[in-house]
């Protein structure tokens, strides 16, 4: 059963920072896991209780595996939107909203999120709450430790969650989440819940998994704590002119709200955020698909998922939770396959471009590579891959 942290636990949490990768990966587990230990009692955890904290610590093959098939990922946003964002999810999204307004107001009054944001990252995470994972948290966390994928981003999440043990707020034995180690209505790793924990309904206890207050305000509070700017939008549909210079889209490339105006980019409902507002054109699937114009809180998104059709969606289905219009899907070309993306990504690694892993998946890495190869060979510099461009590379 998953313990519940107390308020005083979080204030003495917070005292003590998260430390960087300390621990080689690879190698046996056994081996791993006491250097894993040896590394927290350096830092100043006593002997017993890092050993009790460790004992049960099992490697789990079954967050490897899911580690490794992130397959949804390679669908196109249409495709990918419209199977996250139900008619079922966006109206239940609504009746939370009007469940749970005095939170909501709260939460613009006091940390400047829009509900809509939070709303939706509730509705992805684990469909308001109803299935928040049946992984054991440690074991995935100590698992993705040792593999040497990320090791550096799980690492001290361990550690954090060696002091939410020791302020009686984690169960290593019997703790769940999802398969990368967060936790509650939200998903929140062990670090971000000592960081940015928050009492909502004011009872002495931070309850993630069953108090939406704490939960919504402590998922708020994180937002902020990564630079989310108060009363700011973040994802606005738009319409573009033909003629717009599309090398100029994507988010390597940022202008004032009133230049893009200037060059003919209109809100498909609503008005533009503030003309000084740096923003940029994001074409998810190229200059034929969806438009948006992406404001400095969009990018905050990418501290919370690194998944660009994900970080889209999401934010996206903020703007529609708060009334928005269903996008303009346009006609897109087709999408690649999973093997041509990942022959696409060979070519242009081939060339010199940083396209992080083959994988398959349309990334921000890939999307500027891209960019920069249509530039060179004349084609409408959109990001978007197309069977012309492959030809050409």
């Amino acid at each position: 059963m998953q313990r519940i942290l107390s308020a005083a636990a979080v204030a003495v949490s917070m005292a003590l920072p998260l430390q960087a990768q300390t621990v080689a990966c690879g190698g046996s587990f056994s081996g791993f896991v006491g250097s894993m230990k040896d590394a927290a009692i350096a830092k100043g955890h006593s002997k017993a209780s890092v050993d009790k904290f460790f004992a049960s610590v099992r490697k789990d093959q079954a967050t490897l595996k899911a580690d490794r098939s992130q397959g949804i990922f390679q669908r196109p946003f249409v495709d990918f939107s419209r199977r996250l964002i139900s008619k079922d999810r966006l109206d239940r999204g609504r009746a939370m909203l009007r469940k749970h307004a005095a939170v909501f107001d709260r939460m613009e009054a006091e940390y400047g999120v829009s509900r809509g944001v939070l709303t939706a990252f509730w509705a992805f995470e684990t469909d308001y709450g109803a299935f928040q994972g049946d992984f054991n948290t440690l074991n995935s966390l100590v698992t993705l430790s040792h593999d040497c994928r990320r090791p550096e981003l799980f690492q001290p999440q361990v550690f954090a969650a060696l002091e939410l043990y020791e302020a009686g707020a984690f169960n290593p034995a019997t703790s769940t989440g999802a398969w990368a180690g967060e936790i509650g209505m939200v998903q929140m790793l062990p670090g971000d819940i000592i960081e940015a924990g928050v009492d909502g309904n004011g009872d002495g206890k931070i309850d993630l998994r069953r108090t939406p207050a704490d939960a919504l305000l402590s998922g708020a509070n994180m937002l902020r704590l990564l630079g989310w700017r108060a009363g700011e939008p973040w994802l606005q549909e738009v319409t573009l002119p033909s003629d717009l210079n599309w090398a100029e889209t994507g988010l390597n490339t940022t202008r004032a709200v009133s230049d893009w105006a200037a060059q003919g980019v209109t809100p498909r409902s609503g008005k533009l955020g503030a003309g000084n507002l740096p923003a940029s054109i994001i074409l998810p699937q190229g200059r034929k698909g969806p438009a948006f114009i992406a404001y400095p809180n969009f990018r905050v998104y990418f501290e919370w998922n690194q998944s660009f059709v994900y970080v889209t969606t999401a934010a996206y289905f903020a703007t529609r939770l708060e009334r928005a219009l269903v996008f303009n899907a346009g006609n897109p070309d087709p999408a690649f396959t999973g093997q041509q993306m990942k022959a696409l990504q060979k070519k242009l690694s081939s060339r010199g471009h940083d396209v992080g892993k083959i994988d398959g998946i349309l990334g921000a890495k890939t999307r500027a590579a891209i960019q920069k190869e249509q530039i060179r060979l004349g084609l409408p510099a959109d990001a978007w891959p197309t069977a012309k461009l492959l030809n050409a590379l």
